[in-house]
């Protein structure tokens, strides 16, 4: 199992319920768009060209996705080209603006993410394990790569994997319930 397989595995144990993946379609990317236009404003000039912390943890965060894999880590690398120019105006509003329509945004996604959570009935995996919070937007992905009907072999085995891992968390609960 490669460790795109094993992470996508583990995120997919908490989101089999077809309904919290669909709110997750939602919810993630306004998470991830909050937090680029949240992160935005923070920058330096460097010959003319400003770098900001938005830019580098979206360059952080494409190569860990490339490293992963290198279909998806593009994908991901030019969702984030075309969101970042949008969360880079969005931060230039004003400072009342921008917190406000950044917030918002951060809000309602994780307002999805919860009623998603709660079809599922299921925590969200990033409280079991953080790199979730990383793994979530390449899972989103994946699942809509998957839905267009392409690496299927790969979704497959995913959600075997992932059928199990949720099995054992269910058997574990089902012991802790009864101890």
């Amino acid at each position: 199992m490669t460790k795109l397989e094993q992470l996508l595995s583990q995120y997919a144990a908490y989101h089999l319920d077809h309904k919290n993946i669909l709110t997750h379609f939602i919810g993630i990317p306004l998470i991830v768009f909050s937090i680029i236009c949240l992160t935005a404003r923070a920058g330096v000039a460097v010959s003319g060209i400003e770098l900001t912390l938005a830019l580098a943890l979206l360059a952080v965060t494409a190569i860990y996705y490339l490293s992963l894999d290198k279909i998806f880590g593009l994908i991901m690398l030019a969702v984030f080209a075309l969101a970042y120019p949008l969360a880079y105006a969005v931060a230039q509003w004003s400072m009342g603006a921008w917190l406000s329509a950044s917030i918002g945004i951060f809000t309602v996604g994780w307002v999805f993410q919860f009623v998603g959570h709660f079809y599922e009935k299921k925590k969200p995996a990033f409280m079991d394990d953080v790199i979730g919070l990383a793994v979530g937007p390449l899972f989103v992905l994946a699942e809509m790569v998957f839905m267009l009907g392409f690496r299927k072999a790969l979704e497959q085995r995913m959600l075997a994997e992932a059928r199990k891992q949720r099995a054992l968390m269910d058997a574990e609960k089902g012991r802790q319930a009864s101890a």
